[in-house]
């Protein structure tokens, strides 16, 4: 009996980039030759691998003789193309020149979509190829498909979610052994979960650049990079992360892309934020990601998963892979890009969320009432207010005094910090952060 693949010709695969995860896309390629043929319906053929230097010290399973420093005239020749190499250029150069010659691609670079990725898609669907991405978001989680077509009938209120693995295993370590960011992100660099240079993870970019991408595709909006109101986790400190377990909570990196209450926009931001310790993204540890999405007729959907890593993010990879493999196979193509909605991406200050408020104030009579009226006064109510005194007889009367807040405007909210921060009795304001 012939091999299920045996009746249609190779399709010719080029990879682009051999690191950590290009190297295991390669790898499984190699060793899982005949199950992916099968898969696909057709053998799947590696005709070359895109590097910057062809004489750099490789995996054994990389063959040199797959090796070239010419990514362009590599991709003219393909059928599929897999962009791993990371950037906005010459990735989208690359890319484009791609589809131009009538490839499928497949691509984990988050920051090329987030910042181009209508010009991508467009030329995709002119040239009538696949464009797929779902490694480009949350490593082996599969959130870009489900969000993308499982629940293309359905309305998504909001996308919800830890989507850096760096980060979460930074503020992890920060709340299990009390270490101070930079001794938690040097261990994270150690481990090869964090790079040399951690500002993408730690600044936030990384993140905002999911969430940009998951916010174009559950709101059927274009939601660039520049659109994502972003705070990293450098002004988290380890009293913070103290401070978060004494109140019930642990600090996350969230990213967060919802619907406006009265539907006419989106908002999309990251931020460190305080999760209350019962919720499920309290307990992701270490370097996994988990996203919910909250939907209208589908209610509250959560994936969870590793989010980084060589092996994790290949099975994302080789999943985009084999559908596009089989549309040039049996014919079709996957979804295009939805953007119809066009709805406006509002300010930051628009959302409404609570905070939690930590000062130092003059430990004396009165000085609650007076905070509470700066609050009254922007109408933001109080939650609930913790207030420790002075530890020791040496303290200068300084008092620490805790304040959660009710949901508001997050322009509110902003303006309460700053009127209350010039207070005589306010020594200065120690942390702000959202609660979810």
């Amino acid at each position: 009996m012939p091999h299920p693949s045996s009746a249609h010709p190779s399709l010719r695969v080029a990879v682009l980039g051999c690191g950590v995860v290009g190297t295991e896309v390669v790898r499984r390629l190699v060793t899982e030759a005949d199950e992916l043929a099968a898969r696909v319906g057709a053998p799947l053929e590696l005709v070359g691998v895109a590097v910057r230097d062809v004489d750099a010290p490789r995996d054994p399973v990389v063959d040199r003789a797959l090796l070239t420093a010419d990514a362009s005239a590599l991709v003219e020749k393909a059928d599929v193309v897999v962009e791993l190499m990371g950037g906005v250029e010459p990735a989208r150069a690359l890319l484009l020149r791609a589809v131009e010659h009538g490839a499928s691609v497949v691509t984990a670079n988050k920051a090329l979509l987030a910042q181009d990725g209508p010009t991508l898609y467009a030329a995709a669907d002119a040239a009538g190829v696949d464009l797929y991405f779902e490694a480009a978001v949350a490593g082996a989680i599969p959130i870009v498909r489900p969000v993308r077509e499982s629940l293309a009938g359905d309305t998504v209120q909001r996308v919800l979610g830890i989507v850096n693995g760096t980060t979460n295993y930074v503020l992890d370590r920060m709340a299990t052994d009390d270490l101070d960011l930079d001794a938690a992100v040097r261990e994270a660099q150690a481990l090869g979960y964090a790079e040399a240079d951690p500002t993408a993870d730690v600044e936030g970019y990384d993140a905002a650049a999911k969430a940009a991408i998951l916010a174009s595709l559950a709101f059927h909006t274009r939601v660039g990079l520049d659109d994502v109101d972003r705070t990293g986790i450098t002004g988290v400190t380890a009293e913070d992360v103290a401070w978060a377990a004494r109140t019930g909570h642990v600090v996350k990196l969230l990213a967060v892309a919802e619907r406006a209450a009265d539907g006419a926009g989106v908002l999309v931001r990251v931020h460190p934020a305080l999760v209350p310790a019962a919720h499920p993204l309290a307990g992701v540890r270490g370097a996994y990601n988990a996203v919910f999405v909250e939907a209208e007729a589908a209610g509250e959907l959560m994936f969870y998963g590793r989010g980084a890593g060589g092996a994790p993010t290949s099975s994302a990879v080789l999943g985009d892979l084999v559908s596009v493999a089989r549309h040039r196979v049996l014919g079709g193509k996957g979804p295009v890009e939805s953007s119809y909605a066009a709805l406006p991406v509002l300010d930051a200050g628009d959302a409404r969320t609570r905070c939690q408020v930590r000062l130092e104030v003059a430990d004396r009579p009165g000085v609650l009432a007076r905070v509470a009226a700066e609050l009254a006064a922007q109408d933001v109510s109080i939650e609930a207010v913790r207030q420790t005194p002075p530890a020791d007889a040496d303290a200068d009367g300084v008092a620490t005094l805790v304040i959660t807040t009710h949901t508001a405007p997050e322009r509110a909210l902003r303006a309460t910090v700053e009127a209350v921060a010039a207070l005589d009795v306010v020594h200065r304001v120690v942390s702000v952060l959202p609660v979810l």
